[in-house]
């Protein structure tokens, strides 16, 4: 019974943010861009992707005095952990894959190569991001810590 109830405790937190929507750069274009800026702010949403992923594992666990686990901070970090994993997300989307990262001619061998690359790097990213968003595997924040650095180099 107490699983079910967090179960559903969760998922409805879950929904609560489903609509919200936030954008990390403009998309007029501007030109202004600011990468170092942009890595330092997906480093900071994986750290607290992480705190937030220990602390849903440890208020998940029934106190050894017998108390029942804390549901409603375990829902608030579950739902700091969701914020965090869509604004990296939106970061790779709104600010890398839609402007940073320009199209290369196939014809271009060594510069369409890059271009794959880097496209490929920012699935895995958002891929990995959506897993960490489904469990609290600190696996899933390591991969995307290796990714980031990747990508960034």
């Amino acid at each position: 019974m107490k699983k079910t109830l967090i179960a559903i405790t969760v998922g409805l937190a879950a929904l609560a943010f489903a609509n919200r929507s936030a954008f990390t750069h403009c998309q007029i274009p501007c030109g202004i861009y600011d990468d170092a800026a942009r890595f330092g702010e997906m480093r900071e949403h994986l750290t607290t992707i992480e705190k937030s992923m220990k602390l849903i594992n440890e208020l998940s666990v029934e106190a050894g005095d017998g108390h029942a686990p804390n549901v409603n901070q375990m829902v608030r970090w579950v739902n700091n952990k969701e914020q965090h994993a869509d604004s990296f997300s939106e970061i790779v989307t709104y600010y890398f894959m839609s402007q940073r990262i320009k199209p290369a001619d196939p014809e271009n061998k060594a510069a369409y190569a890059k271009y794959v690359k880097e496209v490929t790097l920012l699935h895995q990213m958002l891929v990995h991001a959506m897993k960490a968003k489904q469990t609290t595997e600190a696996s899933q924040v390591t991969a995307l810590r290796a990714l980031v650095k990747q990508f960034e180099a």
